[in-house]
């Protein structure tokens, strides 16, 4: 990381915020935070709060109260905004005949940033043979990546990255997976959105969940799964009558699978392996069921309602 990255490696904190549109409010009493060297995924349904929430941290929306900044400024009192924070809040928010290359020296040079650093972000990002192509010629995937190359045009410390993963194919994915991990891994502060779960769980340290505007969890990744899973483990016996006997009389609940295996929930896999052994039951499998990062977003998520119309 530059020296300036460094500098400027700094967390964001959200303190009570809340956002009213009249009647309606956006975001209710929200708190959280994401540190430096942590990849921060930022989770919630269709209209739980996420994008007001980043409008406010770039000053795009104002808060009715409480605040959030970054290393405890407001966005407004930082001596260097463009080394210090980047986001890409919308991938399209481009000018479609402008070329990529003088879509991002504008940027560099509002700045005060070295055009080399034009050069710089379209190797990173992938899109030097087409600097010079109009932006409205771009598909989904390659307006992302230019995107991403606005953001990281100063080398910030913090970076705010809103749904990066749409319109990517496989490859891209991966590269912005890895990004966010090499950048992480430089001591610099990554909060993502995404609707894709799978990625989200391959990629994110910590998670900030959100449903109608106010926090629902704010743990690790493993943490949240593992608090809001029900203990259960699967195991399939060479004798699966005499292991439901066993279980039965061990006080033990399980349910039948199609496949014969056994679901037992409230008991660990030792436990259930001591009661077989106990009986003389030779097991075939025997194993944790771990939900998914999706199985128990949907559960937590599944009664929260969307906000509609909102302003933007």
């Amino acid at each position: 990381m530059s020296s300036a990255s460094a500098r400027s490696a700094v967390g964001i904190r959200a303190e009570k915020l809340t956002k009213r549109y009249g009647g309606t409010v956006a975001v209710d009493d929200l708190s959280f935070t994401a540190e430096p060297g942590v990849i921060t995924g930022f989770l919630g349904p269709n209209g739980a709060g996420k994008s007001t929430t980043m409008r406010m941290l770039f000053g795009l929306t104002t808060p009715t109260s409480g605040t959030i900044t970054i290393g405890g400024r407001d966005i407004a009192d930082l001596d260097d905004p463009a080394r210090t924070i980047g986001a890409l809040l919308d991938a399209r928010a481009v000018h479609p005949h402008r070329a990529a290359f003088h879509h991002l020296l504008a940027f560099s040079q509002a700045a005060g940033l070295d055009r080399r650093r034009v050069h710089e972000v379209l190797e990173l990002v992938g899109l030097s043979g087409a600097a010079d192509r109009r932006a409205g010629e771009f598909s989904l995937g390659m307006n992302q990546r230019l995107g991403i190359a606005t953001a990281l045009l100063g080398d910030p410390g913090v970076l705010v990255l809103d749904e990066p993963l749409n319109g990517l194919d496989p490859e891209g994915i991966r590269w912005i997976r890895t990004l966010m991990r090499d950048l992480a891994r430089e001591g610099r502060t990554i909060l993502f959105s995404s609707h894709l779960m799978s990625e989200m769980e391959l990629t994110a340290d910590n998670l900030i969940v959100v449903g109608q505007g106010r926090l629902i969890a704010e743990a690790s990744l493993d943490e949240f799964v593992r608090a809001n899973t029900t203990q259960a483990v699967t195991v399939r016996a060479q004798s699966p009558a005499r292991l439901a006997r066993a279980l039965g009389a061990a006080g033990v609940t399980f349910t039948t699978q199609p496949d014969a295996s056994f679901l037992v929930t409230g008991a660990d896999s030792g436990t259930v392996g001591r009661i077989a052994a106990a009986e003389g039951v030779a097991l075939d499998e025997l194993g944790r069921v771990r939900e998914s990062l999706e199985d128990v977003f949907l559960r937590l998520t599944h009664d929260v309602t969307e906000y509609e119309g909102l302003p933007a």
